[in-house]
């Protein structure tokens, strides 16, 4: 009958040094895989700006998507009708359900030409829908309305995204001629990505909130790391510290447009 043989197994016991210096490169690789997972995150966005230049003439009418999903939140309308006794025009903003310009009511909802700055949030009314109304009655012309002949003024948006609530900004120059015609210029909109989260009129990014903490440093060139062989890693510390990728940081801030 034949013996099997077997080689007997032997545990090597590893000097305190060695030990620390696996150790150390035990601790290297882990901080190494979560540093590029962390660095391949992106960074969540808060206000998403669109600049744009739309002409609105009257007659004309323009469908204004603030968030880009397809679905109109405010429809402009640039309306202009004739009476026996002279003539009757608008610009207005209509409403999806659930949305408005800031403003304030009376016989109607006005909405506010905003300077830049003006917060807009949820502390605020938007009630608003007409810009500029103008009409001629027994034979002079009557404006009203806080659009008439602005440039680069701000109508305050609150509108519904997926049911919840976010408040932006749309940017006009409305000019009102002697003749009543009403022409107005969309310059830009945005809007911020947060529910129920303020904005200010012109904001066109999170550095640009006034009071706002300054946004975390983020990594803006990473250095290549040197040689990353075991002998390197295995020196302990000094090997370390060389293998080690290092991140220049900075505040990432961007001017408002």
């Amino acid at each position: 009958m034949k013996r099997s043989f077997q080689i007997p197994r032997t545990t090597a016991n590893l000097s305190p040094s060695t030990q620390r210096r696996l150790n150390s490169y035990a601790l290297a690789a882990s901080a190494a895989g979560v540093s590029t997972l962390a660095l391949a995150m992106p960074a969540q966005a808060r206000i998403i700006y669109t600049p744009t230049h739309h002409i609105v003439k009257q007659g004309a009418s323009y469908k204004l998507d603030v968030n880009h999903d397809g679905i109109t939140d405010f429809t402009l309308n640039d309306t202009y009708h004739a009476t026996s006794s002279g003539f009757y025009a608008t610009l207005s903003a209509a409403p999806a359900a659930g949305n408005g310009l800031e403003g304030w009511t009376g016989n109607r909802g006005w909405a506010f030409a905003l300077k830049p700055g003006a917060a807009i949030g949820p502390r605020h009314y938007f009630p608003g829908q007409v810009l500029v109304l103008a009409a001629s009655l027994a034979g002079s012309i009557t404006y009203a309305g806080s659009w008439v002949n602005v440039k680069n003024r701000y109508a305050g948006l609150q509108f519904k995204i997926a049911g919840k609530v976010h408040y932006g900004w749309a940017r006009f120059s409305v000019q009102v001629s002697n003749r009543s015609s009403i022409t107005a210029t969309l310059t830009g909109y945005a809007y911020e990505t947060i529910p129920g989260k303020p904005i200010r009129a012109g904001q066109t990014n999170s550095a640009g909130q006034t009071g706002a903490p300054k946004p975390a440093p983020v990594a803006h060139r990473i250095q290549a790391p040197q040689s990353r062989t075991l002998g390197l890693l295995a020196t302990g510390a000094p090997g370390l510290s060389i293998w080690r990728p290092r991140l220049v940081t900075g505040n990432a801030q961007s001017p408002n447009q």
